[in-house]
């Protein structure tokens, strides 16, 4: 009889808290408000805001985050490698904190919602747990990392994998790494303090927009990341003979503009014979010497393959090589492939954490499919040191890094609150 007594009491006592839980929503008008108000630091008079890492801009909005933050009461301070790192206590001591956060910074010319949406989401998170008085086992640390845009820096440090060799690369600030942390309140000499163990976070979550279609196309809800796929870059020159165009015979030419030509097409048609969403691209090309009455004799361009699967990316630029070599002997023009030191290696995401965030989306009624994606994330790198689960929202038409990017106040709404309803049920399930 005792027992069933204080089965009862524990029941009655944690009902009405299952029940807040469930009726848990975020604020979507405060979070719009958020998304807008991000946008003026960096405005310019033709309406559209830049705000590169490590600019004035940049600053500023650190400055006004962290003051979001400590208006709840939250423990805030920028790390050594100028990222903002703020801790909502939990009730148990020896819990290892739920991480979760993005970026503020952005591409040139970029938009207002790639990595801003995750980050004031998150700020919304924290406020709605602090108006309800919900507490939580796990203390709760939202991210705001540094310079995503300029090679996912700040994510790097605290996965222990930023080199030293990165602080002399500038942005176009003219700032380089190295003295971009210095402006946001890092400290270059400290930087391994910043690294984090295997284990030392219970678990990280990154809400983004799509950048891309898929979502609005299909009519979709929310995005699922399966994984963040992996990248390697090379560089293909073409070696041919510069000559005169107009007593040249056609016929006794090595004309290595053309051949880089064929082989741009060969790119295009070996990624699209596999089965699969690999991708391979010529981004960049240069010819030299550039004339328009000579041949050219030299040509150098960009290659780059992207898939979930290490060995997909292996397959593919295998292919790729192989078809360079028969172009180039039949052209007679050198065709010289390298390896470039860009390599990133594909993250699959924690499944158990996939289906928390399935179970999440399901209990507000959203639609939703699992998918990859083809653009890189912090999450990238916190998925080498933490269970990792990422979530997408739509992007309208699919454009992104532009001034034309868009997602709505509601769109925003529904991973904001799929975000907070899966650091709830992680927090009871990583008892």
């Amino acid at each position: 009889m005792k027992n069933h007594k204080s089965l009862l009491l524990i029941v009655l006592l944690i009902s009405p808290m299952i029940s807040l839980y469930a009726q848990l929503t975020v604020n979507q008008d405060r979070l719009e408000k958020r998304i807008t108000k991000l946008a003026q630091f960096g405005i310019q008079e033709n309406g559209e805001t830049e705000r590169v890492a490590f600019s004035d801009a940049d600053v500023a909005a650190q400055q006004w985050v962290i003051s979001q933050l400590k208006e709840m009461g939250i423990e805030t301070h920028i790390d050594f490698a100028g990222n903002i790192i703020g801790t909502r206590k939990g009730t148990s001591a020896s819990k290892k904190p739920i991480s979760f956060g993005s970026h503020i910074d952005r591409v040139p010319h970029g938009g207002n919602y790639d990595g801003c949406v995750g980050s004031m989401a998150a700020i919304e998170v924290l406020k709605v747990l602090d108006e309800n008085n919900v507490k939580t086992k796990h203390p709760l640390e939202i991210i705001i990392f540094s310079n995503e845009e300029g090679g996912v820096v700040g994510s790097r440090a605290i996965a222990g994998h930023l080199k030293k060799t990165a602080f002399s690369v500038k942005n176009s600030t003219g700032y380089t790494i190295g003295e971009g942390m210095m402006r946001l309140g890092g400290d270059t000499t400290r930087l391994a303090e910043v690294a984090r163990k295997e284990g030392d976070i219970a678990a990280f979550l990154e809400l983004h927009i799509e950048q891309g279609g898929i979502l609005e196309k299909e009519s979709l809800d929310i995005g699922i990341v399966e994984g963040i796929v992996g990248l390697k870059w090379w560089d293909v020159e073409f070696n041919g003979f510069a000559n005169h165009a107009g007593t040249t015979p056609m016929n006794a030419r090595q004309d290595a503009l053309l051949v880089a030509a064929k082989f741009i097409v060969t790119v295009n048609e070996v990624a699209t014979s596999f089965e699969g969403a690999q991708v391979a691209t010529v981004g960049r090309i240069s010819a030299e010497p550039g004339a328009p009455n000579v041949i050219p004799g030299k040509v150098v361009t960009s290659l780059e393959i992207r898939d979930l699967s290490s060995e997909v990316i292996e397959k593919v630029y295998q292919e790729i090589e192989k078809r360079a070599l028969e172009i180039s002997k039949a052209s007679g023009v050198e065709i010289k492939i390298t390896a470039l030191d860009t390599t990133a290696n594909p993250a699959i995401m924690d499944a158990s954490i996939q289906n928390e965030i399935e179970k999440s989306i399901n209990s507000l009624g959203l639609s939703y499919k699992s998918m990859p994606s083809g653009a890189g994330h912090d999450a990238q790198d916190m998925a080498l040191i933490a269970p990792t689960g990422m979530i997408f929202v739509p992007s309208k038409g699919g454009i992104s890094h532009s001034p034309k990017e868009f997602t709505s106040a509601s769109d925003m709404a529904n991973g904001a609150n799929v975000l907070l309803k899966t650091i709830l049920a992680l927090d009871k399930k990583l008892d």
